[in-house]
């Protein structure tokens, strides 16, 4: 029986040259799904408030409040590696209208919920973990698609681009949802959110009678499943960046696990006192898709990531020390370090393997992601109840520096 055989490409750092920021927004199809992923993620972060805030506001517990994190990427963990398997042997533009239908039922789920009133946080967390389950088998498809359709030179910028969609959506969705949540609850949140999934399932819809819809990969099966498993973990590079990945996000992760609990236990703030500090990082990750390209081709990707996690470590350090005034400044600083560590990561692992294999090995690199995120939101809950608030914050960040000396000195 023949059996497909990965490419031996070895990982490659990207080469040091500067790509305007803009410049994938070139190629149509990209352009589409960047400008309905923009509406997408609106809504994905207008839920990630109300359904973190919701979850804090029902239970007194600070696990419970950081299991929403865990509830979030713990998906990840299960199926990620099948993900990866699926995206490369399915035709992707399909693949990805029956993912973003799913999650738009999951949402519809969680605003009918919501809309009974008297919530249990067993059940809000069921269905984020539904909601998980979709963005686990999207993600390794989504990132190899926009990869696939800019220039090898483009991808670290699409990257970027990708973020400042993300994070752009970070600002407004948590900014509105911390006036609204007060005045109309959370259940039309969770409706806000069903519908920003239509401009991409029009757009996947298009797509799929076109004649330059991505076709069937790698047949699904064993021996697909372990190209991709032996082509991700058998470069040590990759596996360094693996690490990284894991490590990073465990130690950020400490961030959105902690923000409500901080917010109510420590500033004694309401809904719009926690959106708030939730906009202020997403303007600093939109101010920094401006500075990335200069400071990408000035250090290079291991000093960046290094640069960056000391950033986001000094952040968390700083959140129960400062004043109450200087809060935003700190946390907007924050997002600059967080934008850069994560378009940093996927940008290497977006540019390590060709195409024929990219959504396998990215969905190992998704898996080191969620599994870092995961065990950091149980780990930083555990300490909170240990140490207080304060005390999770204040050795969160020391791991954080601890881990961007490592980067530093490295090569991603």
């Amino acid at each position: 029986m023949h059996k497909h055989k990965p490419a031996a490409t070895p990982y490659a750092p990207a080469p040091h040259g500067k790509t305007g920021m803009l410049q994938p927004l070139r190629h149509r199809r990209f352009r589409q799904l960047w400008l309905a992923n923009l509406v997408s993620n609106l809504g994905t972060w207008t839920q990630t408030f109300a359904s973190a805030w919701l979850v804090a506001s029902i239970s007194a517990s600070p696990r419970a409040a950081t299991l929403v994190q865990a509830a979030t990427y713990a998906p990840m963990v299960m199926f990620g590696l099948l993900a990866g398997v699926v995206a490369d042997a399915v035709p992707r533009a399909r693949l990805l209208f029956v993912i973003n239908a799913f999650m738009a039922l999951a949402a519809l789920c969680m605003a009918a919920l919501a809309a009974q009133g008297d919530v249990a946080p067993g059940a809000v967390l069921a269905l984020i973990f539904m909601t998980g389950t979709g963005s686990a088998f999207m993600w390794p498809a989504w990132q190899a698609t926009t990869s696939a359709l800019v220039a090898p030179e483009e991808v670290d910028a699409a990257a970027s681009l990708n973020n400042l969609s993300y994070n752009a959506a970070a600002i407004a969705g948590p900014a509105l949802g911390g006036v609204l949540f007060v005045w109309i609850g959370p259940a039309p949140l969770f409706l806000f959110n069903a519908l920003s999934f239509g401009g991409m399932l029009l757009v996947y819809s298009a797509w799929m009678s076109s004649a330059e819809a991505p076709g069937r990969g790698a047949p699904v099966g064993w021996n697909s499943f372990m190209d991709g498993l032996r082509a991700g973990l058998g470069s040590a590079a990759y596996r360094r960046l693996l690490l990284h990945t894991a490590g990073a996000l465990f130690g950020a992760i400490a961030f959105a696990s902690l923000l409500p609990l901080f917010v109510r236990d420590v500033l004694r703030g309401e809904a719009r006192a926690f959106g708030g500090l939730m906009a202020c990082l997403g303007v600093g990750a939109v101010l920094a898709a401006f500075l990335l390209p200069s400071l990408r081709a000035r250090l290079g990707r291991g000093p960046l990531l290094g640069a960056a996690l000391g950033v986001f470590g000094a952040m968390l350090l700083a959140l129960p020390l400062c004043p109450h005034w200087l809060l935003a400044p700190v946390v907007a600083v924050g997002g600059v370090a967080w934008a850069a560590m994560v378009s940093t990561l996927n940008g290497a692992a977006q540019s390590s393997f060709p195409v024929e294999l990219r959504a396998r090995t990215l969905s190992i690199y998704l898996l080191a992601m969620a599994l870092g995120q995961t065990l950091g939101s149980v780990f930083w809950g555990q300490a909170a109840e240990w140490l207080g608030v304060p005390g999770a914050l204040l050795l969160a960040g020391c791991v954080m520096g601890a881990h961007g000396v490592w980067a530093f000195r490295g090569r991603i």
